[in-house]
């Protein structure tokens, strides 16, 4: 077997944060830390120690810690971290003052703005004021409908500041989706973008607004933020001002914020939807605070003055993920739009002009400037950029072949997995660790990680299973939204094992102690009594020139599954036998001759949620002729129709 992709030199494993957090540890406990793996057992092993530590090291603002860690520690759910603290997010977020930038933004090619972290301050005391004068107080919600913009920051500051509950969903959302989502949660007040930039043209947002307030009655106020054009009108809109006008009444002052519990709501995130209303998953400030800078210092390196970038919409968790970003006094890049407008080059010119240090996306953007042919490695410096985040789908080996082929030889490319459920990962990258091809390198510190089977035995290495977590840990949600009795809550995470939380993600364990991802078990294909992952079979399709992209569901049939396989074809180019015969070829070779599908079928397009992942599930309801629940939840719903009584699929 060949080596690793990358090593990490001595000189920058003795620079690493995480090198300097287990020295820390070393003395604070007097336990023995010299590695990942022996870090990794002590945090799972004595997590009073270690979420003591993490707070220490990354210096978390608060009133009071108080002495207790953990109560109830054997529970899940139940168990409550930290249970006597008073903190609150945003003063940790907005701890650094100055001149220099704490946000750079570009909206494509139409705006670029820098925003210091004095007049983020500033902006954020203004808004929390104007807030607090329209009666929002604590345990109220605020819910954006926004792009990626530095208001956006603004509007979650100034709400975490005085203990309202913040929500945001990204404007390609039509009026069904908003209400579906921010309907559930009854906002007093809305914030929203005139409009917004993809693929170098200009959407209009306030044509919906009507239709919103419409529907959710609970909104008392909309603030409208002035994107796409400075002047527009809001005429009939009785409940809208400009943002202007919503702050024009306050002076930036010292910004009052209100001392809360650790688990005091933060967020409220959304679930895809793509089977029914979207669940409301609560989630609360301080366990959402500390994950991020775990995750941030001790996963990413990523030390006070980097430049930090992920790209992502305001309806994807990385969102919120990044915007904790300022609590290690990172510089966050933000950027709006299309990731290939005006071409594939966009986001590395981004890295090139900002001095990015860590740069976050996803496996579908790695894979398509791979298809695209773009290699920046050749057009651009990149010389600032120490990692790069990949998320949203397992990267495959020939994804992390092209970032050291074709974006950068020497830095740290770490695949991570987790999801909105915690608002962290599961499992994580590590900067004093190898890189293994197609493997995420190590359990997230604090996740007492473990792949069962059906009978929640642990499983040999190499055997896949049910990805777990054993034990409590800070970000698990305090509940969900209209839950009574914590019905839905448990039944998403522990009816399946009691007190052990089932994730849903179907994996393996490596010899070298990573992780390989093969599908969410409930899209996992069951063709002749066999598990098979569907990514086993993406992995292999998607090496073919031919293919952009393909999505593959396990369809009912005789009594039996059988696997299906959709793919789009580059353009100009049909199925036919031979293309047929080459797919099946490939997947009999490189997997088992139970991967092979029974039917390939070419389609236009793929369906896929608004955050870019394939949606294997609604599709297998089309096929079946079931209904989808929420197409709302859909950035291409007119995509289902090409599945629907498909004449392949009828013999």
């Amino acid at each position: 077997m060949s080596g690793p992709l990358w090593e990490p030199s001595p000189e920058r494993i003795a620079d690493a944060n995480l090198s300097a957090f287990m020295r820390q540890a070393n003395e604070q406990w007097g336990v023995d830390l010299t590695d990942y793996a022996t870090t990794w057992r002590w945090s799972v092993d004595r997590p009073e120690q270690f979420w003591v530590s993490l707070w220490d090291f990354c210096g978390v603002v608060a009133e009071t810690r108080g002495d207790r860690v953990i109560v109830d520690g054997d529970k899940m759910p139940g168990a409550k971290f930290f249970p006597d603290a008073r903190l609150n997010f945003a003063e940790n977020l907005l701890r650094k003052g100055g001149a220099s930038p704490a946000l750079i933004f570009r909206g494509e090619d139409q705006v670029r703005r820098e925003v210091s972290w004095a007049e983020l301050y500033d902006a954020t005391s203004r808004m929390a004021q104007a807030m607090r004068a329209m009666g929002i107080g604590v345990g109220d919600r605020v819910a954006a409908y926004m792009p990626n913009l530095p208001e956006t920051i603004v509007a979650m500051l100034a709400a975490s500041s005085i203990g309202a509950i913040f929500s945001s969903a990204s404007p390609d959302f039509g009026v069904q989706g908003v209400a579906d989502r921010f309907g559930q949660i009854e906002p007093k007040l809305l914030i929203l973008a005139n409009g917004y930039y993809y693929n170098g043209k200009a959407h209009a947002c306030t044509d919906k607004l009507a239709g919103i307030l419409e529907r959710i009655p609970s909104i008392e106020r909309a603030v409208v933020v002035p994107y796409t054009e400075q002047a527009f009108d809001l005429d009939g809109l009785d409940k809208a001002v400009t943002l202007e006008d919503f702050v024009a009444p306050y002076q930036p002052t010292d910004i009052t914020f209100t001392q809360l519990p650790f688990d005091h709501p933060l967020y409220i995130m959304f679930s895809s939807g793509t089977t029914g209303v979207p669940k409301c998953i609560v989630h609360g400030q301080g366990g959402s605070l500390l994950q991020h800078l775990k995750e941030h210092q001790l996963h990413c390196d990523v030390k006070a003055g980097d430049r930090l970038f992920w790209f992502t919409t305001c309806g994807w968790m990385m969102w919120n993920w990044l915007a904790s970003g300022l609590a290690t006094e990172a510089t966050l890049l933000l950027y709006d739009g299309s990731p290939f407008y005006p071409d594939g080059n966009v986001i590395f010119d981004f890295a090139d002009e900002t001095g990015m240090n860590f740069f976050g996306t996803s496996a579908k953007f790695i894979d398509a400037c791979n298809k695209a042919g773009i290699e920046p490695a050749r057009t651009h410096d990149l010389s600032t950029v120490r990692g790069m985040g990949s998320t949203g789908s397992p990267l495959v080996p020939e994804g992390f072949q092209y970032v050291y082929d074709k974006v950068k030889r020497d830095f740290h490319l770490g695949s991570v997995s987790g999801g909105t459920d915690l608002l962290a990962c599961f499992v994580n990258c590590s900067p004093i660790d190898p890189v293994w091809s197609g493997e995420i390198q190590v359990p997230a510190l604090g996740m007492a990680v473990d792949i069962i089977d059906d009978e929640a035995k642990t499983v040999p290495t190499g055997e896949k299973g049910e990805l777990v977590c054993r034990k409590p840990f800070p970000s698990m949600p305090i509940e969900f939204w209209n839950d009574p009795g914590d019905e839905k809550y448990h039944g998403a995470y522990f009816d399946r094992f009691p007190n052990i939380w089932c994730h849903g993600d179907f994996i393996a364990q490596t010899e070298h102690g990573g992780y390989i991802i093969y599908g969410r078990s409930d899209a996992t294909l069951n063709a002749g009594g066999v598990r098979i992952g569907t990514a086993e079979i993406y992995r292999q399709v998607e090496q073919l020139d031919e293919i952009i992209e393909s999505l593959v569901i396990g369809q009912e049939w005789d009594n039996d599954t059988r696997i299906v396989l959709f793919v789009r074809l580059r353009e100009g180019m049909d199925m036919d036998e031979a293309l047929e015969k080459k797919i099946k070829t490939q997947i009999r070779s490189n997997t088992t001759p139970r991967h092979v599908p029974a039917r390939i079928v070419q389609v236009q397009d793929i369906p896929r949620t608004k955050s870019g992942k394939i949606v294997e599930l609604a599709v297998r309801e089309v096929v079946h002729n079931r209904p989808v629940k929420n197409v709302e939840a859909l950035a291409n719903p007119e995509a289902l129709d090409e599945f629907s009584n498909r004449a392949e699929l009828q013999a």
